[in-house]
């Protein structure tokens, strides 16, 4: 799992690439929680290169977002392929996230909110 980070205006864009596993979900909600902890809660996180996603990987977005919203803060998605797109679909979490087909597109859902 790679982790990269930028900041563009006052969102975070964590991007992530490779398979966010059992494995790798506790590396990247370290990553989630110290943003947010810092009360960084406006996020992007671009899946455009996540090859894969596990249940782990899920549950890892579904506590991020519950802890931002408290922070009236948001996480936005960006850039999901078909194949993970449809995990996420199928385990209902459409409903609970916004998905952008670009990063652009995801920041600047921020500044219309």
């Amino acid at each position: 799992m790679d982790i990269s980070e930028k900041r563009i205006g006052d969102v975070n864009v964590i991007s992530l690439s490779g398979r966010l596993d059992s494995y790798s979900a506790n590396e990247v909600e370290k990553k989630l929680d110290s943003l947010i902890d810092a009360a960084q809660v406006r996020l992007v996180i671009s899946l455009e290169k996540l090859e894969y996603i596990s249940s782990s990987g899920l549950r890892v977005f579904l506590a991020a977002l519950k802890k931002v919203k408290k922070q009236q803060g948001d996480i936005k998605l960006a850039c999901l392929k078909p194949y993970i797109k449809e995990v996420f679909d199928i385990a209902g979490f459409t409903q609970l996230f916004n998905m952008f087909d670009t990063e652009e597109a995801a920041v600047n859902s921020f500044k219309e909110a």
